[in-house]
C-alpha cells in the first residue's frame, strides 16, 4: 500500500512540473508595473478632474516618474495635453408611458502626448469608454449610486489604457 501512495504523490508532482514548464513555454507572465522611458511628465488636466488625479497617481505610484508641478509644463520630458475629458449621459430605452427605462454612460478622453519642444509622441486619440444601466423611479437613490460605480470603473479603463499607451513609447 505504501508503494502506491508514493507512485501517487510523484504523479501528481510530475504533473505539476510539467504544468509550470508549459505556462514557461508559453509566453504567459503576470502583468508588471509598466516602464516608461520618460522621467518627468506634465499632466494637464483641470484642478479638479477624477480622472487627473488618478492618472497623476497611477504614474507617481511607479515610483521610476516624476509628475511635473502645474506651473512648468517645459521643466518635464513629456507632455499630455488633456484636450476632452467628459461624462455623459444618454437615454436609449423609453417605456410605454414615456418614462426612462434605460441610459448609457460614456466616458470621453482625449488627449495628445509630445515633448515640451512640440514633437508629437502620441497623435491626438481618443478613448471612449460606455456602459449601459437600467433605471426604474422607484430605486433612483440606489440607481444614483450605481451610475457613480460605474462612471469610477470607466474611468480607471481609460487610465489603465493610458498608462498602456504612455508605456509603449520606445523613445522621446
Amino acid at each position: 500500500m505504501e508503494r502506491r501512495t508514493v507512485l501517487r504523490a510523484l504523479t501528481g508532482s510530475a504533473a505539476a512540473a510539467v504544468a509550470a514548464l508549459a505556462f514557461q513555454g508559453c509566453g504567459f507572465q503576470l502583468r508588471q508595473a509598466p516602464n516608461f522611458v520618460f522621467n518627468t511628465i506634465y499632466i494637464g488636466t483641470a484642478p479638479g478632474s477624477t480622472l487627473g488625479n488618478e492618472l497623476k497617481r497611477s504614474i507617481a505610484s511607479n515610483g521610476a516618474v516624476t509628475v511635473a508641478g502645474a506651473p512648468a509644463p517645459e521643466a518635464a520630458q513629456v507632455v499630455l495635453d488633456v484636450l476632452a475629458d467628459q461624462r455623459e449621459k444618454v437615454v436609449v430605452g423609453l417605456n410605454a408611458s414615456g418614462q426612462v427605462r434605460e441610459f448609457q454612460l460614456r466616458t470621453r478622453f482625449r488627449f495628445k502626448v509630445r515633448t515640451p519642444q512640440g514633437k508629437e509622441l502620441i497623435p491626438e486619440t481618443e478613448l471612449l469608454q460606455q456602459r449601459d444601466i437600467s433605471f426604474t423611479e422607484s430605486a433612483a437613490l440606489a440607481k444614483e449610486a450605481e451610475e457613480q460605480l460605474l462612471y469610477r470603473d470607466m474611468q480607471t479603463d481609460i487610465v489603465q489604457q493610458l498608462m498602456r499607451r504612455l508605456a509603449a513609447l520606445k523613445a522621446i
